[in-house]
C-alpha cells in the first residue's frame, strides 16, 4: 500500500521545530563535548591525569560536575578521548609542513626553549607518556593508534612512495625528541637544558637523515 503524505504534514510547523531543536541540540552536545576535550587536554599536560579531577576539568570548561556524564562514561573515557584528539591534532600539524624543509624546522622547533617551557600547550607525549603506560586499556590503544599515525605521517614526509618502511624508525626519532624535552625539563641547569636541546635536533635530524635540511 502507498502511503500518501498530505503537504500539511510536510510543512507541519511544529515538525520543522522539533527538527531545529534537534539539530541545535546535537550541536550543541557536540561543541560541548569538544570544550571538555579541549580543556582537560591542556589541564592533564600542565597536571598529569591523577592531579586533574573531575570537578577541575569542568570548571576549567566552564561547566557544572553534573554535565560531565552527559559526554563521557568516566574520566579514563575522558583520557582516552584527549589523547586520540590531541595526537590527531599533532599529526595534523605534521602533515602540514611543507616536505623535508618544514620537517627539519618542526623538530627544531620541537627541542627549543619556547617548547622546553610551554608544557601546558606543548607535546602531550613529553608530557604524559609516563603516565599513559600506567593508564586504562582504552588510553594505551588511544596512544597506540595517535602514534603510529603520526609516525606515518612523518615518514609519508621522507619517503612518499612507501612509508610504512620507515615506520619504526620514525617512531626511534620521536622517541628520542620525547625523552629530550623530558630530560631538559626535569635538569635545573638551565645551561645543560640549552646543550641537551641542541644535541638533541642533531641526533634527531641524523635519525631522520635531515641533516642538509637543517644545513641550509
Amino acid at each position: 500500500m502507498t502511503t500518501i503524505r498530505l503537504d500539511s504534514e510536510l510543512d507541519n510547523p511544529s515538525r520543522r521545530k522539533d527538527g531545529v531543536v534537534s539539530r541545535y541540540a546535537a550541536e550543541h552536545k557536540k561543541a560541548t563535548r569538544r570544550r571538555i576535550v579541549e580543556s582537560s587536554g591542556l589541564r592533564f599536560r600542565q597536571d598529569g591525569f591523577d592531579g586533574s579531577g573531575i570537578a577541575t576539568l569542568m570548571k576549567d570548561a566552564g561547566l557544572t560536575n553534573g554535565a560531565f556524564y552527559a559526554h563521557f562514561a568516566s574520566k579514563d573515557d575522558l583520557i582516552a578521548h584527549v589523547i586520540a584528539d590531541t595526537l590527531q591534532t599533532q599529526a595534523d600539524v605534521y602533515r602540514g609542513v611543507d616536505g623535508r624543509d618544514g620537517l627539519a624546522c618542526v623538530v627544531r622547533a620541537y627541542l627549543s626553549g619556547e617548547h622546553r617551557d610551554a608544557r601546558r600547550e606543548g607535546c602531550p607525549s613529553a608530557a604524559l607518556l609516563g603516565e599513559i603506560d600506567r593508564s586504562s586499556p582504552a588510553a594505551r590503544a588511544a596512544y597506540t593508534a595517535g602514534i603510529v599515525g603520526l609516525a606515518d605521517v612523518v615518514a609519508a614526509h621522507l619517503e612518499p612512495d612507501e612509508p610504512g618502511r620507515l615506520r619504526v624508525r620514525v617512531l626511534g626519532a620521536l622517541a628520542a625528541l620525547f625523552g629530550t624535552l623530558q630530560l631538559a625539563r626535569a635538569v635545573d641547569d638551565p645551561a645543560l637544558a640549552e646543550e641537551l636541546l641542541d644535541q638533541g635536533q642533531r641526533d634527531v635530524l641524523a635519525m631522520l637523515d635531515l641533516d642538509d635540511e637543517a644545513a641550509r
